[in-house]
């Protein structure tokens, strides 16, 4: 409630009693109180306008930059800022710009009012009768739009000037109402493909050159494909019915862009897709089948032929093809780089089906045998994609028939080197190592150097437990043996392999694992040019190995990164750049990983010394920028707590410009701000955790407080959290916009013992945060999901200090759940127990008293908090019987617990609905506890059966106390 007292006055009245110091403070109270009382709490009826930053895109030649902005329930809009003209456009409902590699132009969806799509989605309309997306053509010279309806996809070359190609949807043909009736009185039956959705049938593309505004329509047009560099256009056609009479040419076309002049290709009804053209676009290749189209598993080909000649082709007959092999539809063939080679999938003919047997008759059964390599689930859940899946091969273009296989059954990933260039490619495999995935988390893996000539396979390292890179000149591989914590290079074409890191004592894995299993590496930041050197992490610096091993390793930014617990990192700042140059300056990203500020540095690689600081502070983001691929200018997003994230552009991160102001609401809102705090643990080991206090935060209040946690989130001091409905955790911004401290504890963990790590973190947080004269002790509760979940169920079986407790998605016994299956993959949950976020470190009978001492059903009669459990019945990670083992418990024995099953919703809430609900429902039930509001009708007298979807029992229940 606003005071009477306008702030003008206060003013005046402060300034008069400036001799009397207290008063004058009291005045200055007043004032802030005043202004803070302008501002309203968050609620839930500002999630949907609520916007953040989609899409961004900076022009070649970095003269324009093009963001999206979305709101949560509403229509999008596309933004563009000119950054030497400071000209602002911006498109309702646009999405998805696309800037033309000469940057004179970009091209954009439109889509339809959201509302209207959200109305189809009740309504449940096929695909035919939704609204249709325009597209919008933006010329950046003279900001002038031109816009099109109905149109389905467009494309434009990567390095190809001003051209464009789009699909114009048909528009459907409404009947009126004579033809209704007319239609009626014939009986006519509908057609068999009425009422489908239409993604299959052909339709008219349109090829324009936007700059000279030439223009050319094509018929029934199914796929279609730019060259890289533009000169080229290749499409397939179909028939759009079956016509006798139909005299139209069908098969595949290519358009030279240049003069617009159509060249057949195949002269052959049927289906054609999967185009490529080599980087000079003087080759083409396809795969297509001619097989009658209702057929279930059709024969594909490959099709290849020189784009000079413009020959009418015909499929390549292949030798060297194993037999009951085909050509894979379900992969895009690649040109080696020099043109020379054509890498592109086989795959095994799939087995037909016996259309004539009667379902009925037949059992349906999953057959589960020690023996299989994945258990049932798994295959069941991939089986789709195994289906799918292709084995790289390669036909020497020398002699384009014969195929050479580098993939199969044994070797099943194969990868190009140097894009296809390199005599050799990256084989690795996993088959001997399946069964044991069941509970090894490692992903351990063979490696295989393969002859891309014969096909020939080395062996570089077996059984790895790490990864493999290849540099991008393919001269070396480069990997990381986790169970040695040695980098190794490995030289193609020697042959040898060196050891990089043998004398370095610097620990190249993470310092701070706390789990039963090997630790991850820091990674490859970057290779030098040339292949020269390959740059890696270790946990705050980053080492400079040369990869032939002949000089000692350097550590580029001089153990700066150590000494001031700074993280240094290189990001790609444009895809098509492969690797830095040693003297050339280049941009460090930066985080502190005590202040957790984030930034930017920059430094020399050859020249080892301190990096020097560009900037750094109180946010997050810049040190994830993109670089205009021909112009020095950085685009990037930056974000805090307080501070919406928008867009930012520089050029050398002194000097930025801030292109878009979202959320400009946030203003008339009460906010918050996270401070970062340090205690001691019951064990005395060093604890960080963040605690998020009210924007008008007042030291004389009690404030109740919300305890939430997973592992350790304390890095996320200065990221932003919207304003929106929960998926299952708490929204801390809500919470404390409504007077809540929200404290977040990092927590480490000791293998074998997960409930009591987190009960040294948590609790000893919480006792030190209650030391404070602000909190209020007696109205403390926790709220975790998942693993979060899990650590809730097992507080309160520990203690009684909290007031309330919510846990999403808890496991709570690991004795059942060790032998359970995460449905959402497929996989068994095992791993998880012994190596991975559980911890146990040993399997069920090797320590079952472990598995016991960490699992919260067993003692369950220790519980006096009140808890909500929600647990979802098509959850893909947690058995969602975890959550009803936990729920039968409770209520068994008389303590307070509610259980929310959102039908049909998954481990995170998917469905808006119910993320909506579930955040009325957690501030009603932390409200009632923590605030002494009165109860829900939800908590005091429940939602029966036959009230679902009548009443959902959100009226507070006056008449009754806790």
């Amino acid at each position: 409630m606003k005071s009477k007292l306008s702030t003008k006055r206060l003013q005046n009245y402060a300034t008069q009693i400036l001799t009397n110091k207290a008063t004058y403070a009291v005045a200055l109270a007043l004032l802030a109180t005043n202004v803070d009382a302008q501002k309203k709490p968050l609620d839930m009826t500002v999630f949907d306008e609520w916007q953040s930053i989609g899409m961004k895109e900076i022009s070649n030649n970095g003269a324009w930059v093009a963001y999206q902005v979305n709101a949560q329930e509403s229509d999008n809009s596309l933004n563009f800022f000119g950054l030497k003209t400071d000209k602002s456009l911006n498109f309702h409902r646009g999405e998805g710009s696309v800037f033309t590699s000469d940057s004179k132009y970009a091209i954009f969806k439109i889509r339809p009012f959201y509302k209207d799509l959200k109305l189809v989605r009740i309504k449940k309309k096929k695909e035919h009768e939704i609204v249709k997306d325009s597209i919008g053509i933006l010329n950046l010279a003279t900001n002038k739009v031109e816009k099109f309806p109905n149109i389905k996809s467009f494309k434009t070359p990567k390095n190809g000037g001003s051209f464009l190609a789009y699909l114009l949807e048909k528009e459907e043909v409404k009947k009126d109402k004579k033809e209704v009736a007319d239609s009626a009185k014939t009986k006519e039956k509908p057609s068999k493909t009425a009422g489908k959705d239409k993604k299959d049938q052909p339709l008219e593309l349109v090829l324009r050159n936007l700059a000279s505004g030439q223009k050319k329509s094509f018929k029934n047009v199914m796929n279609y494909e730019f060259s890289e560099n533009g000169k080229q256009l290749i499409f397939s056609t179909k028939q759009a019915k079956k016509d006798s009479l139909d005299k139209t040419k069908y098969g595949v076309f290519l358009v030279n862009t240049a003069t617009f002049a159509q060249k057949q290709l195949v002269d052959t009804i049927g289906e054609f897709k999967q185009f490529v053209f080599d980087d000079s676009a003087t080759k083409v290749a396809f795969v297509g089948t001619s097989d009658d189209e209702k057929k279930e598993n059709k024969t594909y080909h490959l099709y290849y032929t020189t784009t000079v000649n413009q020959q009418e082709i015909k499929k390549t007959e292949l030798v060297g093809l194993k037999k009951d092999w085909q050509v894979s539809e379900n992969r895009l063939p690649k040109f080696s780089k020099d043109g020379n080679a054509l890498f592109l999938g086989l795959a095994p003919k799939l087995a037909e089906k016996d259309t004539t047997l009667i379902a009925e008759d037949h059992a349906k059964v999953d057959v589960w045998s020690y023996k299989d390599d994945f258990i049932q689930p798994q295959q069941l859940k991939n089986a789709d994609r195994e289906k799918k899946r292709t084995y790289l091969s390669v036909i020497d273009l020398s002699n384009p028939t014969k195929i050479t296989q580098l993939a199969d059954f044994d070797v099943n990933q194969v990868e190009m080197i140097n894009e296809g260039n390199s005599p050799f490619a990256l084989g690795t495999s996993d088959n001997a190592y399946r069964v044991s995935a069941q509970w090894d988390a490692t992903r351990r893996r063979d490696y295989y150097i393969i002859n891309t000539k014969t096909g020939q396979r080395k062996n570089l390292v077996i059984g790895l437990v790490g990864k493999v890179e290849v540099s991008p000149n393919g001269k070396f591989a480069v990997y990381y043996n986790g169970e040695t914590a040695l980098w190794s290079s490995y030289n193609l074409t020697t042959k040898e392999t060196k050891v990089l890191n043998k004398k370095v004592k610097v620990k190249f894995y993470d310092e701070e694992n706390d789990s039963p299993t090997v630790a991850q590496e820091y990674g490859i930041a970057y290779f030098t040019d040339n292949d020269n050197t390959v740059l890696i992490k270790d946990r705050y610096d980053i080492w400079e190995f040369d990869l032939a091993g002949d000089r000692k390793p350097e550590n580029m930014t001089n153990g700066f990164g150590r000494k001031h617990k700074i993280t240094f990192d290189i990001n790609q700042l444009n895809e098509d750049v492969k690797t830095v140059n040693r003297d050339q300056p280049i941009f460090l990203g930066a985080f502190n990983n005590e202040n957790k500020q984030s930034g930017v540095f920059q430094t020399i690689i050859s020249k080892s010394k301190n990096p020097e600081e560009i900037t750094m502070s109180d946010t997050w983001g810049a040190q994830n920028m993109k670089k205009a691929l021909n112009a020095d200018e950085y685009i990037y997003t930056k974000e805090s707590f307080q501070n919406t994230p928008d867009v930012y552009v520089t050029s050398n991160f002194k000097d930025e410009k801030k292109v878009s102001a979202i959320n400009p609401q946030q203003k008339d809102y009460s906010w918050g701000k996270g401070e970062l705090v340090n205690w001691k643990t019951y064990s005395g080991k060093d604890a960080t955790g963040v605690v998020y206090k009210p924007e008008n935060f007042d030291p004389t209040k009690k404030y109740p407080v919300i305890v939430y946690f997973y592992e350790k989130l304390s890095d996320n001091l200065n990221r932003y959290q919207a304003p929106a409905p929960t998926p299952s955790r708490i929204n801390h911004t809500y919470f404390v916009s409504n007077d809540y401290i929200v404290f977040t504890p990092d927590i480490s963990y000791t293998i074998g013992y997960p409930g009591k790590s987190a009960e040294d973190y948590i609790n000893s947080g919480v006792e030190a945060l209650k030391k404070n004269t602000w909190i209020n002790g007696d109205k403390i509760a926790i709220q975790g999901q998942s693993w979060g979940g899990y650590q809730v169920a097992h507080l309160i079986t520990v203690t009684n200090m909290y007031a309330a407790a919510w846990t999403g998605a808890p496991v709570v016994n690991m004795t059942s759940a060790y032998g359970g299956i995460r449905w959402g993959t497929g996989m068994s949950r095992q791993f998880q127990y012994e190596q991975t976020q559980s911890r146990i470190g040993k399997t069920l009978w090797e320590a079952p008293e472990l598995y016991i001492e960490n699992s919260p059903l067993f003692k369950m009669p220790n519980v006096q908090t009140p808890v909500v459990i929600m647990h979802n019945d098509e959850d893909g990670a947690v058995p969602w019987y975890q959550g009803i083992e936990m729920f039968m418990a409770l209520r068994r024995l008389q303590k307070p617990v509610w259980m929310l099953n959102y039908n049909g919703d998954d481990h995170n809430l998917l469905k808006r609905a119910n993320k909506n609900d579930i955040q009325q429902r957690q501030q009603q039930f932390f409200d009632h506890y923590l605030k002494d509001k009165p109860a829900p009708k939800w908590m005091t007298e429940g939602v029966p059966a036959t009230m679902k979807g009548i009443d959902w029992g959100f009226d507070l229940d006056e008449s009754k106390d806790k």
